[in-house]
């Protein structure tokens, strides 16, 4: 609710500069890299509550319920959102997106009534030393505000560590989390070069970006019905099948110059990028204990995020100095990465089960 709150505020704080039209690039800046380090940590505790309050037999179903809820809003923004620019500018487009998170948190607040976490039920006794069990006391009941003021970054860097040495202790868990990692970079990456595609190829300006974007979330909805509909044996299948499309699609896309031909290739990514998240959220879940799934997911998160800095300066760099082609080829390469880990994750849970 804390990360909503926060990134509403930030949101809405862009959009009343925008308003008065002092607007600047460094506006832009602070407002991402706020919003940015909460998606970050809201995505990687949303996928551990997800574990934690849907019984194991309705894992892929929660997760396609999901993410069909997260693209069918971004289909209505997608629909929407170039059409509005128009009439109402960044300074109207960030003022709705700074309303919605808003409206998140209320709802979050909502999911907390009859909420138990795991962590009442067990105390981790052989995951925490004497020093974090004792600093996890002083954040509980706040009686020595000291020392849970110099524990808290123990707590978080003792939670970090422990996900990472679970993903190395884990072959099946590390190379779904690293898949999923790549593909998540390069989902958020690729909106530097989308935004080129759509003005120096399509020349289709902010409305191609809206149909883009619209095309992407209902190939999204399509994928998360069709992997909720699949038998474990297909959904692996498809899982590598989908990825290897990525790869494949980012080779082609930027050859495609006219409008519908983009938005069904967006169509298409969507569909890959919703089949292999949840498959692969759904086998995380089934595998990763309830109270160890949030380091996990923090530690996914932590890799995600170090990639899509990376890949995002260098598609920057490379689409503006060298050409779109060539930064749409880095994602492909990179996806080209993840298809690999994608077999890899295949063939050991085939084997475990």
């Amino acid at each position: 609710m804390l990360l909503d709150f926060a990134r509403g505020v930030a949101v809405l704080a862009a959009a009343f500069i925008a308003w008065r039209g002092h607007l600047e690039l460094w506006h832009l800046y602070a407002m991402t890299l706020i919003t940015g380090t909460g998606s970050a940590m809201y995505w990687a505790t949303v996928n551990a509550l997800v574990q934690e309050v849907i019984p194991p037999s309705q894992f892929t179903g929660a997760n396609a319920a999901v993410l069909i809820g997260v693209q069918s809003g971004m289909l209505i923004a997608g629909a929407f959102v170039g059409f509005i620019y128009d009439s109402a500018g960044i300074a109207g487009i960030l003022a709705i997106d700074g309303a919605t998170y808003f409206v998140s948190a209320f709802c979050l607040y909502q999911v907390r009534r009859g909420y138990v976490s795991p962590r009442e039920r067990q105390r981790y006794p052989r995951e925490y030393s004497d020093a974090t069990e004792a600093t996890a006391e002083a954040l509980e009941t706040g009686e020595n505000p000291e020392v849970a003021e110099a524990g808290l970054s123990l707590a978080v860097y003792a939670d970090l560590k422990e996900g990472f040495a679970y993903l190395r202790k884990q072959p099946v868990v590390r190379a779904l989390g690293v898949t999923h990692s790549i593909m998540m970079a390069g989902v958020v990456s690729a909106n530097v070069v989308l935004v080129a595609l759509a003005n120096d190829i399509l020349h289709a300006g902010a409305r191609g970006l809206g149909f883009l974007e619209a095309g992407w979330a209902a190939g999204a909805i399509t994928g998360g019905l069709i992997a909720s509909q699949l038998s474990q044996r297909w959904r692996l299948i498809l899982y590598v099948a989908a990825i290897a499309g990525l790869a494949t699609g980012h080779m082609i896309v930027p050859f495609v110059s006219f409008l519908a031909g983009a938005v069904a290739m967006q169509a298409l990514f969507g569909m890959c990028r919703a089949l292999a998240g949840v498959v692969a959220q759904s086998s995380l879940m089934s595998i990763v204990p309830r109270h160890f799934m949030g380091r996990t997911q923090s530690a996914m998160a932590v890799l995600t995020t170090i990639l899509q800095l990376l890949m995002s300066f260098s598609l920057g760099w490379i689409a503006q100095r060298i050409s779109i082609i060539a930064g749409f080829s880095l994602l492909a390469l990179m996806y080209g990465g993840a298809t690999f880990f994608a077999a890899r994750a295949r063939q050991l849970l085939l084997s475990a089960g």
